[in-house]
């Protein structure tokens, strides 16, 4: 049974950017953000842990006001954060607004839970976690079709630490912008007022060009009448989560460098090609991939089997890979969209991670080449994965060094992505202490969570 905890309230406010700093904004929703409007009912949801040794007086008295003042010096500059997304009447274009007074939902509030116990990497019911996420509406209701974009809530655990819990809408910001808006607010916090950004964010959408004509591709999907149009995540967010545990596992860089290995050796021995890409991130993804396929055999009635497709979703920084430059500081989406397919039995077979390798780092190799190459199909593809049971989708990337996001507290303990609960998702994170490691979050039910941890100890402990 999942731990009880009592949560109490401390403050509910709204922070703006200061008086008259932001001129009224709009900006047009770019062919990178108009995908993200199928996942407005499944907002990101990332926690900070931080190890805080002070009573909740201290808290209110000292940290409160440097964590409102902050922020607000942060949403002057990250200002698109403060605003809404407007979604007019058909056929009118989505866009982000900001006008003077928009403000972002901040709640404080003190925990009674075991702080070392949220913040492990041990198996933990879902369940205990959702108290620490603020509330983000999550559709519309009025005549003006606004949602907001961002809302903070912030939860002492009294002499132990703190949890920063956020819930954002991706329309807004790619992982990118939001560790830049992160590691711009820490900076307020740790410095003050004399805090300088040496590169203003760019909101300028005219550095995004759409020489293929995207965005009228995606708007017209977007425009679809469709079932649950809200999202092409479905059904699943409805499922009950009562039985599921999250946890935490690390692939080490010594770990990589074992499973190429052996993915080389059984090329060679079988006389086939090498997978033509075998990053940290390919040889990570794939051995996961081939450890949830084992998983879901084992822990369902319904056996697959044969020769099904399973798909294995992604996404794929642009900036490195467009044709046009847009500078580092852009505040906005820039990324493509990865989908990688294998057959079930093949990734069931001896050579399964061999498979799922060839598969993910080719589908990376073709988007590093030409990333718009059947990118009118990015919704669409994305929307088989979501309908198929039989696929996995990673959240993060271990490239955005969250870790290192300090807001006068040190590193964090431990970062959580919620949102996979609802998705079917992993998450991925540079790892806090193994040296080129990377983080896997994962949220399953208890049965399925045993079996996997079962596959993933036990393939690692049998490569050479």
């Amino acid at each position: 049974m999942a731990k009880s905890s009592t949560i109490k309230v401390l403050e509910h406010c709204y922070v703006s950017p200061p008086p008259n700093s932001v001129p009224p904004t709009s900006l047009p929703l770019t062919f990178f953000d108009i995908p993200w409007l199928f996942f407005s009912t499944t907002p990101s949801q990332p926690l900070f842990f931080y190890e805080y040794p002070h009573p909740t007086s201290h808290f209110i008295s000292t940290t409160v006001p440097i964590l409102k003042h902050s922020l607000s010096l942060t949403l002057q500059h990250c200002y698109t954060f403060a605003g809404n997304l407007k979604s007019p009447h058909e056929p009118g274009k989505p866009e982000l607004v900001y006008t003077e007074g928009d403000k972002v939902r901040l709640t404080f509030a003190e925990s009674g839970g075991d702080f070392n116990h949220l913040s492990g990497n041990h198996p933990r019911y879902v369940n205990e976690f959702y108290q620490l996420v603020p509330e983000l509406p999550t559709s519309v209701s009025c005549e003006k079709q606004l949602l907001p974009l961002l809302a903070v809530q912030i939860t002492v655990f009294p002499s132990s630490g703190i949890c920063i819990g956020l819930a954002y809408q991706h329309v807004a910001a790619d992982g990118r912008t939001f560790n830049n808006f992160m590691k711009t607010w820490a900076s307020f916090c740790s410095f003050g007022d004399s805090f300088s950004i040496k590169s203003l964010p760019c909101f300028d959408r005219r550095v995004i060009l759409d020489s293929h004509g995207l965005e009228g591709i995606f708007l017209k999907e977007w425009r679809k009448p469709r079932s649950s149009k809200d999202t092409v995540a479905g059904n699943e967010a409805n499922a009950s989560l009562s039985d599921m545990v999250r946890a935490t596992f690390v692939v080490g860089s010594t770990d990589m460098e074992r499973i190429k290995t052996w993915i080389i050796a059984e090329c060679k021995k079988n006389n086939v090609p090498l997978p033509i890409h075998l990053s940290a991130y390919v040889l990570t993804c794939a051995f996961l991939w081939v450890c949830l396929i084992k998983t879901q055999e084992r822990t369902i009635e319904k056996c697959y089997g044969g020769r099904d497709p399973n798909y294995f979703g992604f996404i794929a920084g642009g900036i490195t890979r467009l044709d046009f430059p847009v500078p580092a500081t852009y505040f906005g989406n820039c990324v493509g969209f990865g989908r990688a397919m294998a057959m079930r039995n093949e990734l069931m077979g001896e050579d399964g991670v061999v498979v799922a390798a060839k598969a993910i780092g080719s589908t990376v190799k073709r988007l590093d080449k030409a990333i718009f190459e059947g990118a009118e199909k990015w919704i669409s593809d994305w929307e088989v994965l979501f309908g198929s049971e039989l696929h996995v989708m990673v959240s993060g990337s271990p490239k955005l060094d969250l870790y290192e996001t300090d807001f006068g507290w040190g590193r964090a303990k431990k970062i959580e992505e919620i949102s996979i609960d609802w998705m079917r998702a992993i998450s991925l994170t540079e790892s806090r202490d193994v040296e080129g490691g990377i983080e896997v979050g994962l949220a399953l039910p208890k049965t399925k969570m045993d079996a996997f941890s079962s596959f993933f100890y036990q393939g690692l402990k049998a490569l050479p």
